[in-house]
């Protein structure tokens, strides 16, 4: 169950757009939210420049302040959630995650890019710093023209989530399942699955080649037949797990070769938001190592539930 909702904020109104998602999970979940601002002091980060100014690094400070501030206010406006805000200083990746261990975060709900004069130090690298190291799930929102609607009421209808068959990446079905339950979404369980291919030359005479081609196409079409029933198994048991919880599940296995594509080829209505777990180690299977979790994050074009799975 999602508690406490974490909400960075970088000082635009791109970042800003995370919001209405935070504040709609909240209202469902009957969580908390806090609002956090990470002041970078300007002697960390020009150093190497010489250019520190101690009255504008505190003009900047007290900036900063007030705009989170101001947006405490209008989200206060529109939710009955309790709300809070606060402002630290340090390395922006660095204090988001200490703070979400020791307020022992549930959910971080933020943008995948900053933007603005006091976003710049919030760009992809933050968001990649925090797929390693996040203590909670992650539901990353892309970015929009949009100013954020406070006062709209966000829910995903239809999620997917690709597993790739290991105990380590059926641990994003948790928070994915807490998401499904508390807007009544339906979810689509997705195996990816490599094309197989055979290494092996047809010899013999020329009269004999069309026949030992027809008889190796026969048992390529064969073993991707059983390769694509086992991954069609394996779907239907966790998704008879998730289905005695009262969810609607539905099962898909994909031949494709890069799986990042398939799972972005298959983000398209009714799908609404994409589940993985993310840089796998210590034997997750390639499947979900961080160049395909990459690839959906920045392609997909619906927010993004990701999780570092755990290794205990």
């Amino acid at each position: 169950m999602f508690r406490t909702i974490l909400v960075p904020l970088d000082g635009s109104t791109f970042g800003e757009q995370a919001l209405p998602w935070a504040l709609s999970i909240a209202r469902r979940a009957q969580a908390s939210m806090q609002l956090l601002h990470v002041h970078r002091p300007l002697e960390a980060t020009y150093a190497e420049m010489q250019i520190f100014d101690a009255t504008l690094n505190q003009q900047i400070r007290e900036r900063e302040k007030a705009y989170l501030d101001n947006t405490l206010t209008a989200v206060r406006a529109v939710s009955k959630a309790p709300v809070t805000a606060l402002c630290k200083d340090g390395e922006v990746a660095i204090t988001i995650k200490q703070h979400a261990e020791a307020a022992a975060i549930d959910l971080i709900v933020m943008m995948t890019h900053g933007r603005g004069p006091m976003g710049r130090f919030w760009l992809g690298s933050t968001t990649d710093e925090l797929l390693r190291d996040a203590p909670a799930p992650l539901l990353l929102i892309h970015p929009h023209d949009k100013k954020a609607d406070l006062g709209g009421d966000l829910a995903c209808k239809h999620l997917l989530i690709p597993l790739d068959g290991t105990p380590l990446a059926e641990q994003i079905l948790e928070p994915a399942m807490t998401l499904a339950q508390l807007s009544g979404a339906e979810l689509t369980l997705l195996r990816v699955v490599r094309p197989v291919m055979t290494m092996a030359q047809p010899v013999g005479s020329a009269g004999s080649f069309g026949e030992m081609a027809h008889h190796m196409m026969e048992r390529v079409d064969g073993l991707q037949e059983q390769v694509k029933n086992e991954a069609h198994g394996y779907l239907e048991q966790v998704a008879e797990r998730l289905r005695g919880q009262g969810l609607t599940v539905a099962t898909q296995v994909a031949v494709e070769e890069q799986p990042g594509v398939a799972i972005l080829h298959r983000a398209q209505p009714p799908i609404d938001l994409i589940a993985l777990e993310t840089h796998g180690r210590r034997g997750l299977s390639r499947l979900f190592l961080g160049s395909v979790a990459d690839k959906v994050i920045r392609g997909a074009p619906v927010p993004v539930l990701v999780q570092r799975p755990s290794h205990k």
